[in-house]
């Protein structure tokens, strides 16, 4: 009984990993903002496109587990991210968000041999996946391609280094609507309403400050008619006034 039982079980998870794994083709991608799609063409020769993996995940599911072995990369081809790290006593604090195109885990990319960050789905989402020693390859043998990377790590530093210096100077309210504007920048907006759901908490883990504070000024903003809620769901009423208020922060640079 137990021996078929474990066989059951094994049959189960051959089949949910076989569903997670599937080919999308990079020639039919519309992610033109996409690192890998923008060198199609010389990536080619190296075969690259041929090594890739496809990687399904349900929503809430994580598939970069902080401090796990760095083994390659992930691009979204589909659906959203949040990439985040734990902070003093197992706080969570929100890196970023990331979206169709964008590349998740490259800051343990190269001469990193861990993960400094975790990332999960916040919808279903769909994933490409190139094995490190693929993308090694494939630097070492073209030169744009590696040039074209090291073009977007100085970018993502610039973006660090301006948030970090914004961040330091911004009262908590200041902090909650350059989340807001940075989220809206990140996902624009459907039907009214800030394309993405995210929890009070979550807005408080990107912003730096607590659940309590977050829903305090979310009251305000929406007392001063700036902002409206349904749910989850949060709408700017009005985006100039809010940008006019964190303006000497640079609220436009998108970190």
């Amino acid at each position: 009984m137990q021996l078929e039982t474990s066989i059951a079980r094994h049959k189960v998870l051959t089949t949910t990993r076989k569903s997670m794994l599937y080919n999308t083709s990079c020639d039919t991608c519309e992610n033109y903002n996409c690192l890998i799609k923008s060198n199609m063409s010389t990536l080619d020769d190296v075969g690259l496109i041929l090594k890739k993996n496809n990687l399904r995940c349900k929503k809430g599911q994580q598939f970069i587990i902080e401090g796990a072995p760095v083994n390659g990369l992930f691009f979204v081809l589909k659906g959203k991210v949040k990439v985040f790290r734990t902070g003093i006593n197992g706080r969570e604090q929100i890196v970023r968000f990331a979206r169709e195109g964008e590349i998740i885990g490259h800051r343990g990319f190269g001469t990193e041999e861990y993960y400094s960050i975790g990332a999960i789905a916040l919808e279903d989402t769909v994933l490409c996946y190139f094995s490190k020693h693929t993308l090694q390859e494939a630097l070492i043998n073209n030169p744009k391609f590696a040039y074209d990377l090291m073009l977007f790590y100085a970018n993502e530093l610039n973006k660090s280094e301006s948030k970090v210096k914004s961040i330091s100077q911004m009262t908590v309210r200041e902090r909650v609507i350059d989340t807001l504007l940075y989220i809206n920048r990140k996902f624009g907006t459907d039907k009214g309403f800030l394309d993405v759901n995210l929890s009070r908490k979550e807005y408080a883990d990107y912003a730096g400050t607590t659940e309590e504070q977050v829903i305090r000024v979310f009251s305000a903003l929406k007392k001063e008619k700036l902002i409206s809620a349904k749910g989850k769901k949060i709408g700017i009423n009005d985006i100039d006034l809010l940008k006019k208020e964190i303006s000497e922060h640079n609220f436009f640079l998108d970190s």
